[in-house]
């Protein structure tokens, strides 16, 4: 089993958007995936444009509805095999929370870009490196591998293009850019997922 933990600030947009849209694509994987935010409020529903763009992925009704808004706290980065923020600001908090997290702690968009054109065979290799056989184990040695090339691989034009917008109160194409970010983030932590629970990728439509 792979526990990941995804983390942005209320937890009721970007966060459990992401979260229920890795779920649906690992939906049949030994995958548990979870969410928190740095300032949530307990409790609170997603909001209506977040559900509405997860609708529109292929996210279902059920699972949606029962999301609440769940306060970040040391205990969950313990039970996380790996933790996803959607920001440089929520990483850099995960990392107060558990220093220990410094080298397996990303954004989604930074993740996404140091693993670009590194080919299954090199993940798979690095993954076998771990002590044990554990997803998590492999999965961890994977992330440890993406850290070290955090100095080789090309900075992006802009530190904010490592982070995921924002959308909270904004307008519906905030919303939109959003999303896409994710979506386009996405599958790099799917592939990355995949290989440490030694897994083929499902073929894909769309």
């Amino acid at each position: 089993m792979l526990n990941i933990l995804v983390i942005c600030t209320g937890n009721i947009c970007r966060s459990p958007l992401a979260e229920k849209l890795l779920a649906s694509r690992l939906m049949n994987s030994r995958v548990r995936v979870a969410s928190a935010g740095t300032r949530a409020r307990s409790g609170e529903p997603m909001t209506s444009e977040a559900v509405r763009l997860a609708l529109q992925n292929g996210c279902e009704p059920e699972g949606l509805a029962g999301h609440e808004a769940t306060l970040l706290d040391a205990r969950q980065l313990l039970w996380a095999d790996w933790t996803i923020a959607m920001d440089r600001s929520h990483r850099r908090q995960i990392v107060e929370l558990q220093p220990g997290l410094m080298s397996r702690a990303f954004t989604l968009r930074e993740l996404a870009r140091l693993v670009d054109g590194v080919g299954d065979e090199t993940l798979l290799d690095v993954a076998e490196r771990s002590s044990d056989s554990s997803a998590g184990s492999r999965a961890a040695q994977m992330l440890t591998f993406a850290a070290t090339r955090r100095g080789l691989v090309e900075p992006p034009a802009s530190p904010e293009d490592d982070d995921v917008v924002d959308p909270y109160r904004r307008s519906r194409n905030t919303y939109e850019r959003s999303a896409f970010q994710i979506l386009s983030a996405l599958p790099a932590v799917e592939r990355l997922a995949r290989l440490a629970l030694r897994e083929q990728a499902p073929e894909r439509t769309i």
